[in-house]
């Protein structure tokens, strides 16, 4: 099966419509039917993000306990925040490897010579 990016568009809106008009409990079974069918024919692996990986185990956990929809809808909710968060922080991270490395890379700035005034004549009182 192909990615979803790679479905044409007029597809995708039209599964999106469909999908729209069901309820959680009736997307849980499309999305159980979608991952048998990219377990047998996907042409691609599924992406490695370790965050998906484990927001998808602990959503198939709690459904293979029998947790109601609205606790596992509201769990995913969470760790689905929780994982832009952790996207933010990894980017401000990143930002901030960049920067040092710009810093450590480029020669400093040169600050300007300090002028030195001579002075002329002895300015002090006559004798």
């Amino acid at each position: 099966m192909p990615q979803f990016s790679d479905m044409n568009d007029v597809l995708k809106q039209r599964i999106l419509r469909a999908l729209e008009a069901l309820s959680d409990e009736r997307g849980y079974q499309v999305l159980d039917y979608a991952e048998f069918l990219e377990s047998r024919y996907a042409e691609r692996q599924r992406p490695t993000n370790i965050l998906a990986k484990l927001s998808d185990a602990v959503e198939d956990t709690m459904r293979a306990g029998k947790i109601p929809i609205k606790a596992i809808s509201t769990t995913t909710g969470l760790m689905d925040g929780a994982g832009k968060v952790m996207k933010g922080l990894a980017a401000a991270g990143q930002a901030v490897v960049e920067e040092a490395v710009k810093a450590v890379e480029s020669p400093p700035a040169r600050p300007p010579a300090p002028r030195i005034e001579k002075k002329t004549g002895g300015g002090g009182p006559a004798a």
